[in-house]
């Protein structure tokens, strides 16, 4: 069975970010690869890996990373269709410098870039990219969307029968 996105980090420090995206994955049903490969201390693995992407079909990678985080962008280069990246939180500048290394790409070089640490957005961005295809996930992509309205719905329902300290006092 072919893959239809392939999520990539530079290290296995980002691994619980990543599995954020791929948990939402398995929650649509949409079938990926998981790699680790350093775009500074594997540049020739990522060339071949984006070489990999295109021969397996996949239809959007995810790469996250840190710090000076090239992935994403190197990602963007080698592989012709969308890549979201996501900037991982850093200790030195918080993900600042990751999010600044990602959002600015040179123009014909795009990155679909969420916040800081936020693999599941980019889980939910990727199914939506992919549902423009696929009626069927278009119809699970709006349940979802309809789920998380029915949610803030009930929360505010019990904000307002119990007030907002009882509230905090039950979270």
């Amino acid at each position: 069975m072919k893959k239809q996105v392939g999520i990539i980090m530079g290290s296995d420090s980002d691994m619980e970010i990543m599995a954020q995206a791929a948990k939402v994955l398995d929650d649509f049903g949409i079938s990926y690869d998981m790699d680790i490969i350093s775009a500074h201390r594997e540049p020739l693995e990522l060339v071949e890996y984006g070489e990999r992407a295109k021969e397996r079909d996949y239809q959007v990678i995810i790469a996250g990373a840190g710090k000076a985080a090239a992935l994403p962008g190197m990602c963007a280069a080698l592989f012709p269709l969308p890549v979201i990246g996501i900037p991982m939180k850093t200790s030195d500048l918080g993900g600042v410098d990751s999010l600044y290394s990602i959002v600015q790409m040179p123009s014909g070089v795009p990155v679909a870039t969420v916040a800081i640490n936020g693999g599941k957005n980019a889980g939910i961005l990727a199914a939506k990219i992919l549902s423009v295809g696929d009626s069927d996930l278009r119809k699970r992509v709006f349940d979802f969307q309809s789920n998380l309205k029915n949610e803030t719905i009930s929360k505010n329902e019990k904000l307002q029968k119990l007030g907002w300290r009882e509230y905090l006092e039950q979270k």
